[in-house]
């Protein structure tokens, strides 16, 4: 085979995964997530969305509401869950203003603490009869708005994301899905 159609198909390979990857970074701007696109793993959100749904999330807003449907990553844990919010607590907490920021404050003769507010989430799958208390990390009560939530959703795509499940449950059709990329790879001509 030709030296220099391999290197334009494997430049060609490297700027398909580029551009993928320039993308996801353009949505996890636009949408302020980490995972602007989600596929749902599990039936807890039956019958709004189902196993292999792709959702698109959106993460712009500074309060969610009860009812919502958002994605939180646990602590420590690496799958998000898709949930809706059953109950919020505003959470107001003075700050203590810092050394440095004290003296700035007392030479301008204002000295007085700095409020902050923090939305503190209970969530549950519909599909689910208790909420998700025993889903969080150890000791936490409560998901943290700022920290906790990768976004709510406003948006999906039913069933499109069945392969992604496929593909991570089942070994057959990984190696099946590589073999085929692999053989397509080796036996196109242009």
């Amino acid at each position: 085979m030709n030296l220099r159609l391999q290197l334009n198909q494997g430049l060609n390979m490297a700027m398909v995964l580029a551009s993928a990857f320039a993308f996801w970074k353009l949505l996890s701007v636009i949408a302020m997530s980490n995972s602007p696109i989600v596929v749902v793993l599990s039936g807890s959100m039956e019958p709004a969305f189902q196993r292999g749904d792709i959702l698109f999330l959106w993460n712009r807003e500074e309060y969610l509401n009860v009812g919502d449907i958002v994605v939180y990553k646990i602590q420590d844990k690496e799958i998000p869950i898709v949930h809706r919010i059953v109950r919020e607590h505003k959470v107001i907490e003075a700050e203590k203003p810092t050394k440095k920021k004290f003296n700035k404050l007392k030479k301008s003769k204002k000295v007085n603490n700095e409020v902050s507010k923090r939305q503190k989430l209970l969530t549950k799958g519909d599909n689910n009869e208790r909420d998700d208390l025993p889903l969080y990390a150890y000791g936490q009560q409560y998901l943290d708005r700022s920290k906790d939530i990768l976004g709510s959703v406003k948006g999906y795509v039913p069933k499109v994301g069945y392969v992604t499940i496929l593909i991570t449950e089942n070994v057959y059709f990984k190696y099946a899905m590589v073999g085929i990329l692999a053989l397509s790879a080796l036996i196109q001509d242009e």
